[in-house]
């Protein structure tokens, strides 16, 4: 009987997109417990019977509609980037909480909106900014916060792909919102400003590359090489660079440095892996590691979301970080 009750009374969750990172994520929701695998809408027949072996008792959606008539709390996205911000708006609208993949939207507009729908019906919203949720950059963050590393004045991060995005509309803007700047940039301006609380943003620098030619910012052509500079008003300055397809030796090079008047920290993938990477404190010459893999994070952020729904939670004002992330990539891209 409790265990009946335990599961009328957890958030039912539909799932809208189950390829790789929808069904990764899907995963980490059902381990973690807290809400039910209700529904799954995909138009790939694969797709759906790979959820299925997960959550066999879902119901089959065929469109985004018939999902949301579900009876459900909320739904996670993982969809092509141009249908994000309306389909999040739509389940919030209907009374759902929402899990979205990044980009939330392809500009600032289109951010805000997903947030002010939020804020409108009351609902939890998350974005899977998942780099958040590695133990090494949380580490780190809990020493800058108790002002272990001193005042921060640099940051370098770097999100280096050799290769490309599979899927054609990531490289036509009018659906991708932009190159690798709006797939791999993303998680590092939010990580910077995440991690150093959010400062304002008083000017940015950019410089965007195709093919080794450099494009116009606000052209229909979509980037695979960017560099920027950010200067915050705290007073630190965060040097950006990502790219796809670069001759990079290895899979990727991801990384973040954070440099403080009284030690520094890294951040940085294992051997071009795209998820192990270790953390360490940088005291002169010496290094002291913080976090080293395995460390099983990629949904930990779904997870996370899901946990908070079920805890009751509603809208948080800080959802607004979203938009702000989105802003930077827009003044990135000239926009």
């Amino acid at each position: 009987m409790r265990d009946a009750l335990l599961e009328r009374t957890r958030p039912r969750i539909g799932f809208l997109g189950v390829g790789w990172i929808g069904l990764d994520r899907m995963r980490a929701i059902v381990e973690c417990g807290a809400a039910e695998p209700a529904a799954i809408a995909d138009p790939s027949p694969e797709m759906v019977a790979a959820a299925r072996e997960l959550a066999p008792q879902a119901k089959i959606a065929a469109t985004l509609e018939a999902l949301l008539d579900q009876e459900l709390d909320g739904v996670v996205i993982a969809t092509p980037s141009a249908l994000h911000a309306a389909q999040s708006i739509m389940a919030l609208e209907r009374g759902l909480a929402v899990f979205c993949q990044k980009p939330l939207g392809r500009s600032h507009d289109e951010c805000d909106a997903v947030v002010e729908a939020a804020r409108r019906n009351d609902r939890l919203l998350g974005v899977d900014l998942s780099y958040r949720h590695t133990e090494g950059i949380r580490r780190i963050r809990d020493l800058i916060v108790a002002g272990e590393l001193g005042t921060i004045y640099a940051v370098d991060l770097v999100f280096h792909n050799a290769y490309g995005p599979g899927k054609p509309w990531f490289y036509d803007k009018a659906l991708s919102g932009g190159g690798c700047v709006m797939d791999l940039g993303v998680h590092l301006v939010d990580l910077v400003l995440w991690v150093l609380g959010f400062p304002n943003v008083v000017r940015v620098d950019s410089r965007l590359y195709s093919k080794g030619s450099p494009i116009f910012q606000d052209c229909d052509e979509v980037e695979d090489y960017a560099v920027a500079t950010l200067e915050l008003g705290n007073g630190v300055v965060a040097r950006i660079a990502c790219s796809w397809q670069l001759h990079a030796g290895c899979d990727a090079v991801i990384g973040a440095e954070f440099h403080g008047t009284r030690g520094g920290a890294g951040f940085r993938n294992v051997n071009g892996s795209f998820l192990d990477f270790t953390a360490e404190l940088h005291r002169g010459t010496q290094r002291q590691v913080l976090a080293s893999p395995p460390d099983a994070w990629g949904g930990r952020a779904a997870a996370a979301w899901a946990e908070r729904l079920a805890a009751g939670e509603a809208f948080d004002p800080d959802c607004e970080s979203f938009a702000t992330v989105a802003e930077v990539l827009d003044r990135i891209y000239g926009r």
